[in-house]
């Protein structure tokens, strides 16, 4: 199990009429003990007051949740004072807590939203679980699951905006429900056994609104897949190394790595192809309309892409400062990125010879500034397990 990573996305459609998504979803990682928490929340009604109930109980919960001690007290303690709306006689949030521990054993709280699914071998899973009733005697209850997580298992967690997809409408009078969500998700396995969570957690979404009327989102939907899979690496090579003895070292580094190979400049794919004896082919027409240097093709490479303008792009991207239209050099570099595990970032430190003042060495710096927030960035936000190598 300690060999296994756990790869956790979310995707989330606010209400169609509103600014604001009334669910929560949080996440906090502890690499030093392989500990990985996730919260989902879904806050009463919609709009800016159920984003605020739905992320003061996430904050809550996480909070508690990190603190190693005994959650399901605490879990109770949240159920128990969070107040229920007199009108509709309902939580004002609901929560689903999911505690993953070094030697794969998970715990699953859960209070009001929808049961969890547990694909095993692409097939959904029942779990047995404990109920424990509100000291208000109403109708909320926590629900507590205990497993222990086997490779290339998958739990689905979500909240009613999934399951209630398309209620009212013919083909759905009561929703899409649960059982919609499992045979959905069951097929996509079965047709894609790598299928990724975060492409998962997307098709989960985009199936549940094309179930409501107009394919506008009536309720916010909110759904996370947590895969526990054999980690995908991915090396990515930059920048000459810093001395001309260590080109064939890094020419066979990036021969030897296992897993995806990707380079990111032209003087660092023509000393790699030199050096291994092989031929670089640039395509000059797959991406016709692109601003971005075209990609070439290199044996044993399975991306070579230009350097600094590429990487900025792909940086922007990553952060959210630009969006994917359209494929190019940038959007490929980052989809495999986003679908590894494990990020080798190998930096050549050759001060590029163009520049006249060596002790200005401009593109030296860009690079290792751009390499080093990129890799800040796949850690924080798609908790990717990331390494940088300066050569």
């Amino acid at each position: 199990m300690k060999n296994l990573f756990k790869e956790l996305e979310f995707h989330q459609v606010r209400k169609a009429s509103e600014h604001t998504a009334g669910d929560a979803f949080m996440v906090k990682k502890d690499p030093e003990n392989h500990r990985l928490l996730a919260v989902l929340s879904d806050g009463l009604g919609s709009g800016v007051k159920a984003n605020i109930l739905a992320n003061m109980t996430a904050s809550m919960a996480i909070k508690f949740a990190d603190s190693y001690t005994d959650f399901v007290h605490y879990a109770k303690v949240i159920m128990n004072s969070l107040p229920v709306c007199r009108v509709r006689r309902i939580a004002y949030a609901t929560f689903t807590v999911i505690d993953c521990r070094r030697n794969g054993s998970v715990q699953i709280v859960e209070q009001g939203n929808p049961p969890f699914i547990l694909l095993r071998n692409g097939n959904p899973v029942e779990i047995p679980f404990r109920e424990f009733g509100s000291d208000q005697n109403d109708y909320r209850t926590l629900r507590v699951s205990r497993f222990t997580a086997q490779p290339e298992d998958r739990i689905i967690f979500f909240s009613d905006g999934v399951t209630e997809a398309g209620m009212g409408t013919p083909t759905h009078p009561l929703g899409w429900r649960s059982r919609g969500c499992a045979a959905f998700s069951r097929e996509r396995i079965q047709h894609d056994s790598s299928m990724s969570a975060r492409r998962l957690a997307r098709a989960i979404v985009q199936a549940a609104l094309q179930h409501e009327p107009d394919r506008k989102a009536y309720d916010d939907i909110t759904c996370g897949v947590l895969y526990f899979r054999t980690p995908r690496r991915t090396l990515l090579a930059s920048g000459p190394p810093f001395s001309e003895q260590k080109d064939r070292e890094y020419a066979e580094t990036i021969r030897r790595f296992d897993g995806t190979k990707i380079i990111s400049g032209g003087t660092s794919a023509e000393i790699v192809a030199r050096e291994l004896n092989r031929e670089i082919h640039t395509d000059l027409f797959r991406f016709k309309r692109a601003s971005l240097p075209p990609v070439s093709e290199l044996e044993g490479i399975d991306l070579v892409t230009e350097g600094i303008l590429t990487l900025t792009e792909v940086l922007n991207l990553l952060e959210g400062k630009k969006k994917s239209i359209g494929k190019n050099a940038a959007t490929l570099l980052k989809e495999q990125l986003l679908n590894s595990d494990i990020i080798h970032l190998l930096v050549g430190t050759r001060i590029n010879q163009a520049h006249q003042d060596p002790s200005l060495p401009m593109e030296l710096e860009i690079r290792r500034s751009l390499l080093r927030r990129i890799a800040t960035v796949l850690e924080e936000n798609y908790l990717k397990e990331v390494t940088l190598e300066f050569i």
